[in-house]
């Protein structure tokens, strides 16, 4: 097969798809979006390739798939895990079927994202496999491994990228793909059933896996340990242990350091603690360089003998936050900063902060909100996390909170019963059905006085404009069918032109003393353009 050129989520989706999955499961979420984008695009018949509501239902499905022997698919990014948390350390538990591989996209420097947290917390805390490619290529082998190594172990596999892997691009050699599993005619329920009695024999047989997992680990191309050829070890100043791109970073120092440090790059978890101790042993120092947060530096201290020198993000020989970069990893090895073009200081360049687009029904619906915030000041505004969260900034300056998905609906409710008067949550389409129901029907139950405002642009915008799962139009229905009176479920046209009347129906909305939906209609400005270029193309 010919080589190509794939960003890093491209070659994880042809790795899954040339890895025989036959069905593949996600929530759109940056960096992780164009893995399931990219197998939608190419495969439409096979493999089956779809977004869910969120990214519970979406592990779920793939386990569904996994159990009657397929292969599966799910991906998300970090904070997705967070949503999927509890279907996925159970799975740890069940007797895999056909290989599951979750490929999560941790997001350092929080380019798109509430937090930086490291999904490698995640597998090790579920005792499964953990593999962390370093460039495209091995982010395309690894995910087809990654099927063969769920069935063997019967364990579902995790891949962790990050951003920076994610959304770079470079050559990969694709193999020969392989079939899909066929569907078993008979399913065996042992081991899929977590009632306490069978759950803890599970547990035990997950814990009896361990040792095949290490030996795994230790024998893994993917861990690979080196010693310099020639030269004398008593001037080898340290030794290294980069992981995923930490290790391109190392690379591209060492001309400039002039000589080969003992290396050991890990791509498979759990830790190769026999390779690690092997490396300590011809050192007295050891940097590790990895991306994202000190998982392996941490752990570093229950492996090694005491006087061995540990540096990396704990020290502060790395920075603890944000991303790695050559410059960072240069100034780590003790090298003199790279010579450059100094900038003007006379010219500095302006700040461009991120705003909602122009004309966008949002920013329409905000005025309409800002309007009556006069007459209310001590309103409270909640909001998500979305494009709408742009307004909590100038020169709208809005929402006063953004947590997490579905938060807005949660904390109005919270701050009502608190006994805060005139709450308002805004929320978006589709993370109203990824994780505002379930507190709206909180809210209906109590009658708490809040009112939700729900943003219906009909799209994902913030991650390129995926479909929602419920057309515009069906979530005044919905809505109703949870419980909110219809005299207060109400429909308005997202637009300039009617902020007046917008403003006074959210007005007499927010002070009624129960709950209320107004849901604001109008498409996105993005998805109109690409809709209206493709039909000219058309035609």
């Amino acid at each position: 097969m010919e080589k190509m050129a794939l960003l890093g989520d491209e070659a994880v989706a042809l790795g899954a798809v040339h890895g025989g999955v036959s069905v593949a499961y996600g929530y759109p979420g940056t960096p992780s979006t164009e893995i399931i984008e990219y197998i939608q695009r190419f495969h439409q018949q096979r493999p089956l390739a779809v977004w869910c509501t969120n990214e519970k239902t979406a592990y779920e499905e793939a386990l569904g798939a996994s159990y009657v022997g397929r292969r599966a698919l799910v991906t998300m990014k970090h904070v997705g895990l967070n949503v999927a948390a509890d279907p996925f350390i159970n799975s740890a538990l069940l007797n895999i079927r056909g290989g599951l591989v979750v490929v999560v996209a941790d997001d350092p420097g929080m380019h798109s994202s509430q937090n930086e947290q490291d999904s490698r917390f995640y597998a090790d805390f579920a005792k499964i496999l953990c593999l962390e490619p370093s460039n495209q290529q091995e982010a395309y082998d690894m995910t087809r491994d990654a099927f063969d190594l769920s069935e063997r172990f019967q364990i579902p596999v995790m891949v962790r990228i990050t951003t920076r892997l994610a959304h770079s691009r470079s050559g990969v050699n694709p193999s020969p793909p392989k079939a899909e599993n066929p569907l078993l005619s008979q399913v065996d329920p042992s081991g899929w059933a977590l009632l306490p009695a069978f759950a803890r024999k599970q547990y035990a047989q997950l814990l009896s896996k361990q040792k095949g997992l290490q030996t795994f680990t230790e024998q893994s191309p993917y861990n690979r340990l080196s010693f310099p050829g020639k030269g004398d070890p008593s001037s080898i100043p340290f030794g290294v242990i980069t992981a995923g791109i930490g290790k391109n970073y190392y690379l591209e120092n060492l001309d400039s350091l002039g000589k080969e440090l003992p290396h050991l790059h890990i791509g498979a978890y759990p830790l190769p603690v026999e390779k690690i101790r092997k490396l300590a042993a011809s050192v007295n120092r050891i940097l590790v360089i990895e991306e994202g947060m000190p998982f392996i530096e941490t752990c570093l201290r229950g492996v090694l003998p005491h006087g061995i020198q540990i540096s990396g993000k704990l020290d502060q020989t790395l920075p603890l936050a944000g991303e790695l970069e050559p410059d960072l990893v240069r100034k780590a090895l003790g090298l003199q900063p790279r010579e450059g073009v100094p900038l003007d200081s006379s010219f500095p360049l302006p700040p461009r902060p991120p705003q909602l687009c122009q004309g966008c029904p949002h920013g329409d619906t905000y005025a309409s909100i800002k309007n009556i915030l006069k007459e209310l000041p001590e309103a409270v505004i909640t909001s998500d996390i979305g494009c709408y969260a742009l307004g909590a900034v100038p020169p709208l300056a809005i929402p006063e909170t953004i947590v997490c998905m579905g938060a807005s609906v949660s904390m109005a409710v919270g701050a009502a019963e608190a006994g805060k008067k005139h709450t308002v949550a805004v929320i978006g389409d589709s993370t109203f059905l990824h994780s505002g129901i379930t507190p709206l029907i909180d809210a209906v139950a109590r009658n708490v006085p809040i009112t939700v405002v729900i943003l219906d642009n009909g799209t994902v915008a913030m991650t390129g404009g995926q479909e929602t799962i419920l057309p515009t139009g069906n979530l005044p229905a919905l809505v109703r069918g949870l419980g909110v009176d219809p005299a207060h479920v109400i429909t308005i046209e997202a637009h300039r032109r009617y902020e007046k009347e917008n403003a006074e129906i959210l007005r007499k909305e927010i002070q009624y003393p129960g709950v209320s939906v107004v849901i604001a209609v109008r498409e996105c400005l993005e998805t109109a353009r690409k809709k209206k270029s493709q039909k000219e193309i058309v035609e």
